[in-house]
């Protein structure tokens, strides 16, 4: 990708990150790794709606960045399941505290087709447990 965002996190980003919300909300999880967050308290924190939110939380347990608790209204943290995730992720928040932009763009610039289908994957799983 170049000098600003190095291959590994530009790669990482391709395949886990499905917006700046969902990037937002790990790098909100990763501030305070003992905090469990739900919908509600991420949604406010972010300046979304719950649902989304909520999918949110649901994509980053899926990615193994953030574990939950299994309630009924289930507290999610922050949880990269390996040292060299974790040491990602530090560089990861160091680069997006610099550069919003070029991360942003390499976030919207993934093409629509796997984005919408890793989110409707979750809407079909849900619309199954109902």
């Amino acid at each position: 990708m170049g000098l600003i965002i190095p291959d590994d996190i530009a790669n990482f980003i391709e395949e886990r990150i499905d917006s700046v919300a969902t990037l937002e909300g790990l790098l909100i999880l990763r501030q305070d790794p003992q905090k469990k967050w739900n919908a509600r308290s991420l949604a406010d924190w972010l300046y979304i709606h719950p649902p989304e939110a909520a999918q949110v939380l649901q994509v980053l347990l899926h990615n193994d960045l953030a574990v939950s608790d299994g309630n009924e209204d289930p507290g999610y943290s922050y949880a990269p399941q390996t040292p060299e995730r974790r040491d990602l992720l530090d560089r990861l928040a160091g680069i997006y505290s610099r550069h919003v932009v070029p991360i942003a763009n390499l976030i919207h610039a993934k093409p629509k087709h796997k984005v919408q289908g890793f989110a409707d994957a979750f809407k079909l799983r849900k619309d199954r447990d109902d």
